[in-house]
């Protein structure tokens, strides 16, 4: 298809006539027509069509619909009727009335494009755009970042399952590369053994035919995996991604120890969230966030949140399910910054602070990030009469902190904490603690004194000066 640009500025006047007769009050997408005018245009997806070929529907009309579609939760057969039937959906597309629309595969199409071309973020950068240049989201004003789980659209699948649905879509895959090449090496009973989709209440139930089972599949996984990488296989067969995840599965849930195949036990697996769940979604991942798992992703939505401004959508990003929020953090400032929309108040909820966000935010966006720290979770603190470390002193020039009961601290080291962050040890003197009529509410080592491992000075004050702020 090749893209010729239609003119949508001026809306037909029978559709602006009958459309105001049907909504004298008026109608949320007719105001949207009214107050920005052409959303999407034409010359916005030029890029994604040929420049000669069948002439395609309108791109931007049909980013328009898109929107529209997730908007209601149509199908495409509901969009694309909505688009013949619905007044105001004509007066916003600006639509003759006797205009017939498309055939509902259209937007399938046009989806996979966007896909095709990593161009699905245009709908809502462009729609931004179109928000500020009507002055409708304020320059660095206030906005707000949280997630919401997004389950895979596979179904859930033990272990065994697993590995056998993923042989068997290896399988369907390559049937379809090279079948004369597949069809010459499957012995007769591969066809009955993986023919049909592979569930739980068709595998063996007792423990020994269940182990039998899933070291039969092993075995055919590794044969499978022999004949691709022999020198005489086609390179598309190498090439097939079925092929590459099935290498990942089998990696992921067996191992091999002379010549037998062994199925991997629970503590020599890796972790849930790192495994592979599906072959029809590899990158779907298990994850749990307090009382709710699921298998899929996270998207992260930021929207402006100012009290004298509509609350608008300007950033969507989507990310493995187990990732950590505060790790999306320095990307979603980068992406807003590039956008030119970057807020001067982030809101954001515990998963994405650390204090290390909150110093390189306001450094490099002059971003203030507030939130619910996570709390100081030492017995110190919890302890309602504990020495928690603000009770603490620090001299960040002399390198020495004082303690509630005014003794001094006898060492000050750099070093880093597990996940690698630069932090500061202190100890102080046994000689000063032991004795000391405080020490019930300060430490319980019996060999030594009190400890402390703090944050350098920038991450420590900003942490603090925010837990301050929020009790």
């Amino acid at each position: 298809m090749s893209l010729h640009a239609k003119n949508q500025e001026e809306i037909p006047s029978e559709t602006v006539q009958v459309a105001k007769a049907v909504f004298p009050k008026g109608n949320a997408y007719l105001r949207l027509r009214d107050e920005l005018d052409v959303i999407y245009t034409d010359e916005s997806f030029a890029d994604l069509f040929p420049r000669r070929g069948q002439p395609a529907e309108s791109p931007g009309r049909l980013a328009l619909v898109t929107v529209l579609q997730f908007a209601e939760g149509l199908s495409d057969r509901q969009a694309a009727e909505a688009v013949r039937s619905r007044i105001d959906w004509k007066y916003l597309l600006g639509l003759e009335l006797k205009d017939a629309g498309f055939d509902y595969s259209v937007l399938s199409e046009f989806r996979s494009r966007l896909l095709a071309h990593s161009a699905e973020e245009r709908l809502l950068d462009q729609l931004v755009e179109l928000l500020k240049a009507h002055k409708l989201i304020k320059e660095r004003g206030s906005q707000r970042t949280d997630a919401t789980h997004i389950c895979s659209a596979t179904r859930k699948l033990n272990r065994l399952e697993k590995v056998g649905e993923t042989l068997r879509a290896a399988l369907n895959s390559l049937a379809g590369v090279a079948p004369d090449w597949l069809r010459a090496r499957v012995p007769q009973e591969w066809y009955e053994r993986y023919g049909a989709r592979v569930e739980a209440y068709r595998l063996p139930k007792k423990e020994p035919e269940w182990e039998a089972y899933a070291i039969q599949v092993g075995e055919d996984g590794y044969q499978l995996l022999e004949w691709v990488y022999e020198e005489a296989t086609p390179q598309e067969v190498r090439d097939d991604p079925a092929v590459e995840v099935l290498r990942q599965v089998w990696v992921q849930e067996y191992y091999r120890e002379e010549d037998h195949t062994h199925w991997r036990k629970p503590d020599n697996s890796p972790p849930g969230e790192q495994r592979i769940q599906s072959p029809y979604d590899p990158q779907a991942r298990y994850s749990k966030k307090r009382e709710q798992d699921w298998v899929g992703y996270k998207a992260h939505v930021t929207e402006t949140c100012d009290a004298a401004h509509p609350h608008l959508i300007v950033h969507v990003a989507t990310t493995p399910a187990p990732q950590a929020d505060s790790a999306l953090v320095p990307a979603l400032h980068q992406a807003l910054a590039a956008k030119h929309i970057l807020p001067q108040e982030h809101l954001v909820d515990s998963g994405y602070l650390n204090a290390g966000q909150l110093v390189n935010a306001q450094k490099d966006y002059g971003i203030q990030i507030i939130g619910q720290p996570i709390p100081d979770t030492s017995w110190q603190t919890r302890a309602t009469q504990g020495f928690g470390h603000a009770d603490f002193r620090i001299d960040w020039d002399k390198q020495v902190v004082t303690c509630p009961a005014q003794h001094s601290s006898a060492e000050w080291g750099a070093g880093k904490d597990k996940q690698g962050i630069p932090v500061i040890r202190v100890k102080f003197r046994k000689e000063d603690c032991q004795p000391c009529p405080a020490r019930e509410k300060c430490t319980h080592t019996q060999n030594g004194g009190r400890t402390l491992t703090i944050r350098t000075q920038a991450e420590y004050e900003a942490l603090q000066t925010l837990r301050q702020a929020v009790h």
